[in-house]
């Protein structure tokens, strides 16, 4: 079997690499693969185990994040392959971009698409859409619009509550009193439905200013934690509901930086809880940028974010590392690197190469014990690596 080399790949060395094959990794027993794409860019990746026991992984593509032909793509791994098949285009609204895809699988069997739709770099005019497949997420239907809301953004997967109900994490993207959205002001917000997705209710988590991408895993002694993205790039946050999820504690800070990226957590079959993310923060890096869309010429922002004040972009993303919990999230004293480089975020531009950061991470286990984690690779491709065992000891490793 090919390996792929332990060190940055170059551009060229990605593209060639996007066949969807699973390599060996050069100095580790895991496998890797780049997932197939046509498009230039490639971010945000989930995974989802499908009823047939595929692995379904989708996420968003085209030319920049923002611009219309952005699109939802999935790809799978069937049970015991050793490739990637090619991937598919899941939505095509050419006057919006189509972001942030998740894979739900109801009580019923029928698999539903959730992701976001928005005019160009306006978050804050997002609508949540939902296509649902009835034959296992081999094919999807129409687009439908969820509730009522404007400006709330998803990101993380689908969970059921106590009683059945559905639960939908997500975060408002609130505009300022004067300019445009730069995400200053968001909220973390859980959505419910009680009706097996056919209506949709928004409770705010209290006192959530800057914590987003809402995370929930697995209860523990009836405890869930939460595990939030810091808009101020400080630290990974965390909150608790003793409820099944339908209210939650106040985010606070946990002993993991963040970047102001996105990070996903699962709960082991072992009780340990494990967190893809990037280790650094705003205190760790200089690097800044305007904001998420400042190259999209009919969206710059009409004042620069104060950085001592907002949200903060452009910060390091790298390396991309797994950190593990045995008190139920409060401390991740064990950390592995899954990927390193130099984790440049200043541009989202991926057709000249010159974003190079790892990202947006997604995990899963299996019944065997095996995680399975996929992420952004330089905003070129996404990155799949199977494990075959969480790790065990404590310390860092690459």
């Amino acid at each position: 079997m090919p390996t792929f080399p332990d060190r940055e790949l170059t551009s060229a060395e990605v593209a060639a690499a996007m066949d969807g094959r699973l390599r060996a990794h050069a100095t580790t027993d895991r496998k890797d693969a780049f997932l197939p794409s046509p498009a230039i860019q490639n971010h945000a990746a989930n995974l989802h185990f499908l009823p047939d026991g595929s692995l379904a992984c989708v996420w968003f593509g085209g030319t920049m994040e923002g611009m219309g032909d952005i699109s939802v793509w999935m790809a799978t791994l069937a049970p015991d392959s050793d490739c990637w098949s090619p991937a598919r285009q899941l939505s095509d609204d050419s006057a919006r971009s189509e972001q942030n895809p998740l894979l739900f699988t109801a009580p019923d069997g029928r698999v539903w698409l959730f992701h976001t739709s928005q005019p160009g770099g306006r978050q804050d005019e997002c609508e949540i859409v939902a296509r649902i497949s009835d034959n296992g997420g081999h094919n999807f239907g129409p687009a439908r619009r969820i509730g009522d809301f404007r400006g709330i953004f998803v990101r993380q997967p689908a969970l059921i509550g106590p009683d059945g109900e559905w639960l939908l994490p997500g975060f408002r993207c609130v505009t300022p009193q004067t300019g445009r959205w730069t995400g200053d002001h968001d909220l973390a917000v859980m959505l419910i439905s009680f009706d097996a997705g056919k209506t949709w209710v928004a409770r705010d988590v209290p006192d959530s200013l800057g914590a987003v991408h809402m995370n929930p895993v697995a209860a523990q002694n009836g405890t869930i934690p939460a595990f939030y993205r810091d808009r101020f790039a400080r630290t990974v946050r965390r909150s608790v509901s003793v409820d099944g999820g339908l209210t939650w504690s106040a985010p606070s800070a946990t002993d993991l930086p963040n970047n102001n990226s996105s990070v996903q957590a699962i709960r082991l079959q072992d009780g340990r809880i494990a967190i893809v993310m990037n280790p650094v923060n705003a205190a760790m890096s200089a690097d800044r940028r305007l904001s998420l869309y400042d190259e999209l010429d009919d969206d710059t922002p009409e004042t620069e974010p104060q950085a001592s004040a907002g949200a903060i972009w452009g910060v390091s993303r790298a390396p991309m590392t797994l950190a593990i919990s045995t008190d139920n999230g409060l401390t991740f004293p064990q950390r592995h690197h899954i990927d390193t480089g130099t984790g440049l975020a200043l541009s989202n531009n991926s057709k000249d190469g010159i974003n190079r950061e790892l990202s947006y991470p997604s995990i899963l286990q299996d019944a065997k014990g095996g995680l399975h984690i996929a992420y952004t690779y330089h905003r070129r491709a996404i990155r799949y690596v199977r494990l075959a065992q969480p790790p065990q000891v404590s310390g860092v490793a690459g």
